[in-house]
């Protein structure tokens, strides 16, 4: 049998927005700013829900989840793309692209069956104003909430 040729991908170059020095900078500050007031903006959100118990309703928990989805699946993504604004070397490597495609798309699954669940909640609010509460009980919201974080994991 003949030895054949062969080869692996082990890294990626990244080529990012621009090969412009000047513009690295305000780039980074720019997706930096971008992304702090996505991180403060949705911990606030988790947070403020959380601590006020006039907002311990299923429409509040059902959207502090998705606050938290939506923290998650933008801090996979946007470090790394931080990261590669200042470095001289814009490189991933094969596992470190594939565990960030993995996981924006658990993140982003979850986020569309958390969306599924608030259509339902309110769904339930409009269509069985009376039985809403015996329906969405906070066994019923725990359960729902669960299934939309596996099916991203699924």
């Amino acid at each position: 049998m003949a030895a054949e040729n062969h080869s692996t991908v082990t890294d990626f170059i990244l080529r990012g927005l621009t090969n412009r020095p000047e513009l690295q900078l305000p780039l980074f500050l720019l997706f930096l700013g971008i992304y702090l007031v996505t991180v403060i903006g949705n911990l606030g959100m988790f947070t403020l829900i959380c601590l006020n118990a006039q907002l311990h309703t299923p429409m509040y928990y059902f959207l502090s989840n998705l606050s938290l989805v939506d923290l998650c699946y933008s801090s996979v993504i946007t470090p790394k793309m931080l990261v590669n604004f200042v470095s001289e070397k814009s490189i991933i490597s094969y596992a470190g692209c594939m565990s960030q495609l993995y996981f924006f798309l658990v993140f982003v699954i979850a986020e569309c069956y958390m969306l599924t669940v608030m259509a339902y909640d309110r769904y339930v609010a409009i269509c069985s104003p009376l039985l809403y509460n015996v329906i969405m009980s906070p066994q019923v919201c725990s359960l729902l909430v669960a299934v939309a974080y596996s099916m991203g994991f699924i």
